[in-house]
């Protein structure tokens, strides 16, 4: 039996980061996973994130921005293009190509810091005095492993819908999103988060029609309602997607070649929607399907996440978890940073994690992008704050780049002048909210910020305006 100091149950963001951590502090580590690449005949590290999610919709996200651009923004710039023409498939080779090569740089990680790579589906088998017993199923091929510390990082899986089953043939989640070869006609996406939006956007570039279903009656309910406002007119009037709020949905059939969707509006109207493909995207549930935390007592929440304190700490000793199996948003930069404190932690070291400080990023164009509190969250806590706002029309980098749309949003205490939320809308904000993160990282000022200097022309500029506005000094607004 093969003995650990430090086993990981997952080899998504979170889990592959812990293990390469732990290795990296000279503890005997590995991973456990089951993932695999798309044709199914090989293992896949890398977790959801990685295979079918956030890196793929990435890459069809600037495919599709390339081809929208190619339709209706080359002529401006005096470049004439003949008869355009999109290739769907290959849009998903090179997809595909990007999810490969970046699963291969983890396997490549593994084998430099010597991390044993295990694949299988991982189970909690019992104890042998303070070690775990981790049962290893390879397709029926059963070991087991000890481990004197085990993270389990075993992630997410979409929330299901309870009217249909998802076959990723008519009805898909994000990882039949993520493949279709042909533009869907028409297309139903049921969800406006980020995924729903992401993927509504892809297509909708492409040449789908996109009616997004959503039951909550705000938009983007978590963001600052400001930006979330800003967005909604541009994803709706500039780009032509059909969101509908407050929707309750009804019956859902899978017929031949399409979907019909029953649902009611917010007015009260019933109406029916048949749609050539249904895209499904209500939310992730925790993923702790096969792990046997029974059979050791581990103990998990009302909602099926994995019970932890603020460490990462789960009720057993030397047990702990991260990522989206455990509180606080599902999200791979968090998971990443909570794998990297736990293996220090395992090491005896002090790490720190602000779960104010984590960013929030829509990949959509534009791309908005938030970190901290809400104005909203503001006013329902009572604290007095000043705000600074700045738009991108002006910049000479945004104009330069024909994306001259969106604003950028500072809050700051009103009496200590301490930043407490940035959020923004706009070209490249997933790159800008990092100055946030920053500020808000270090108790940093609006006036901090405003006395940094920005290179000039940049993009960057924009959150430097919106700083001064903040103390009522803005140069260019």
């Amino acid at each position: 039996m093969s003995q650990y100091d430090v086993v990981v149950i997952g080899a998504g963001p979170g889990g592959y980061v812990a293990a390469i951590r732990a290795a990296q502090l000279g503890f005997k580590t590995a991973c456990v996973d089951a993932g695999v690449n798309k044709a199914g005949d090989a293992p896949a590290l890398g977790g959801t994130c990685l295979n079918v999610g956030c890196i793929p919709s990435k890459a069809l996200l600037q495919s599709s921005e390339h081809f929208h651009a190619a339709q209706h923004d080359f002529a401006e710039h005096g470049i004439s293009v003949g008869d355009i023409k999109f290739d769907a498939a290959k849009m998903i080779a090179r997809k595909d190509a990007i999810v490969t090569k970046l699963t291969g740089g983890v396997k490549f990680l593994f084998q430099k810091n010597k991390v044993t790579s295990l694949f299988g589906t991982a189970s909690f088998a019992g104890k042998n005095g303070d070690a775990y017993q981790i049962e290893v199923d390879n397709k029926g091929e059963k070991t087991v492993i000890e481990a004197k510390h085990v993270i389990v990082a075993t992630g997410s899986v979409p929330r299901p819908l309870p009217q249909v089953a998802i076959d990723n043939v008519n009805v898909l989640d994000n990882e039949g999103a993520l493949n279709l070869t042909e533009v869907p006609a028409k297309l139903g996406v049921i969800g406006s988060g980020v995924i729903g939006l992401e993927m509504g956007s892809v297509w909708n570039r492409v040449g789908s029609q996109v009616t997004i279903l959503e039951a909550m009656p705000t938009f983007l309910a978590a963001a600052d309602q400001q930006i979330a406002k800003e967005a909604f007119k541009y994803f709706t009037k500039e780009q032509g997607l059909n969101i509908e709020l407050g929707v309750k949905i009804g019956d859902i059939k899978s017929e031949g070649k399409g979907v019909s969707v029953a649902y009611q509006t917010a007015a009260g109207e019933a109406k029916t929607e048949v749609f050539d493909k249904l895209i499904v995207a209500i939310g992730r549930i925790p993923n702790t399907k096969g792990l046997n935390a029974e059979a050791v007592g581990l103990e998990k929440d009302e909602r099926g996440f994995i019970k932890v304190d603020g460490e990462c700490r789960t009720n057993l000793p030397n047990v702990w978890a991260i990522g989206d199996v455990v509180r606080g948003p599902m999200l791979a930069h968090k998971a990443s940073d909570e794998g990297v404190a736990v293996a220090e932690r395992i090491a005896g070291q002090k790490p720190h994690i602000d779960f104010n400080s984590v960013p929030f990023v829509i990949y959509t164009d534009p791309e908005i992008a938030w970190v901290g509190k809400t104005e909203e969250q503001l006013k329902a806590e009572g604290v007095e704050y000043k705000k600074g706002t700045s738009g991108f029309g002006a910049n000479g980098r945004a104009l330069a780049m024909g994306k001259a749309k969106g604003t950028v949003k500072v809050l700051a205490d009103a009496k200590t002048d301490r930043i407490l939320g940035v959020h923004m809308i706009g070209p490249v904000v997933s790159e800008l909210v990092t100055e946030g993160v920053t500020a808000l990282e270090f108790f940093a000022s609006s006036e901090d910020i405003a006395r940094i200097i920005h290179a000039h022309p940049t993009l960057s500029e924009v959150v430097h305006e919106a700083a001064l506005a903040a103390d009522k000094r803005a140069l260019h607004g």
